[in-house]
């Protein structure tokens, strides 16, 4: 996996493949106990609750995050479901991740406590989440476009990505961005993966699925023969499944994912801002450690993008 920042910090997606395969094979059913659980748990709350708060003359000067301090709440468009990124626990019913930890970061630094309230949403509902003012911001995995910056602002880049393939764990025919062609692709309809592959592999047949639950279930079904799509959420799909695996090298441009926010508020600046601080002072790396690098056994955070 290209991680950005740093041409040694890369990783394939094989590596990272054995990599989890050797956290898991160490962790025993002992390892795993209600205990261990706890403590984890109890880490990532130290975390989000270490970070840092504005004080009130920064917010103040800035009219969005007057208003989401006032309001007292952070609204969060988001998921549930990603691994990785944000997973809903339901004992706490709270949603713990990268995604999560970072917006619980924010409402941190907004509002003094990490209160957010986080509605579900879709590659086809973002836009018109944030033009509605249905939520204040969006951590989805949301991929910086020119066509999506024509109706949303982003803040960052906070991460970055490229595009991998993945296939049922039992699939041999597939193991590079050649071997795609005349074979059944999935990825998800609005993403940058139908582009993606269009350029990189005219010959495959695209499925174009809703969202990331059927494009794996369509694998893991045999309805497609691979999924394409960015690494990060394949990485979400080998955390929680054994059935299926990531093939060949990362491909493709350097996806970059942004904070989406209502269009011409004072929002982006701010959120920057933050963005920034938090990278400086190691908030970011730490968050990482605690979520993506704990599911993937990997030790060492990668270079934060260049935000702005």
């Amino acid at each position: 996996m290209r991680w950005s920042g740093s041409r040694k910090a890369r990783t394939t997606a094989v590596g990272l493949v054995a990599l989890l395969a050797l956290g898991l094979a160490a962790c025993s059913p002992e390892a795993s106990s209600d205990s261990s659980s706890s403590s984890a748990g109890s880490s990532y709350d130290e975390l989000i609750n270490a970070g840092p708060t504005a004080d009130d003359a920064t917010i103040s000067a800035n009219q969005w995050a007057s208003q989401v301090k006032k309001n007292g709440v952070l609204h969060v468009g988001g998921t549930q479901t990603s691994q990785l990124f944000s997973l809903l626990d339901p004992a706490t019913g709270k949603a713990v991740g990268f995604d999560a930890g970072l917006s619980q970061l924010l409402a941190k630094y907004i509002i003094g406590k990490p209160e957010t309230k986080l509605d579900q949403v879709t590659v086809d509902t973002r836009e018109d989440l944030l033009a509605n003012k249905s939520v204040d911001a969006i951590f989805a995995t949301y991929s910086i476009t020119a066509k999506r910056e024509a109706r949303v602002d982003f803040a960052g880049p906070y991460y970055s990505s490229q595009a991998a393939i993945l296939v049922k764990s039992t699939n041999t025919d597939i193991n590079s961005l050649a071997d795609l062609a005349g074979k059944t692709v999935a990825t998800q309809a609005s993403s940058t993966g139908v582009t993606l592959l269009e350029q990189e592999a005219p010959q495959a047949k695209i499925l174009a699925l809703p969202d990331h639950a059927q494009a794996l279930a369509a694998v893991q079904q045999g309805r497609a023969d691979a999924y394409v799509i960015d690494q990060t959420l394949l990485l979400n799909a080998i955390t929680a499944s054994k059935d299926v695996k990531i093939v060949g090298e990362p491909f493709g441009p350097k996806d970059n994912y942004g904070i989406g926010l209502t269009k011409g508020t004072d929002a982006k600046a701010f959120v920057n801002a933050w963005l920034k601080k938090i990278i400086a002072d190691g908030t970011w790396q730490k968050l990482w450690q605690a979520t993506i690098g704990a599911k993937t056994g990997t030790s060492t955070a990668p270079a934060p993008p260049t935000v702005g």
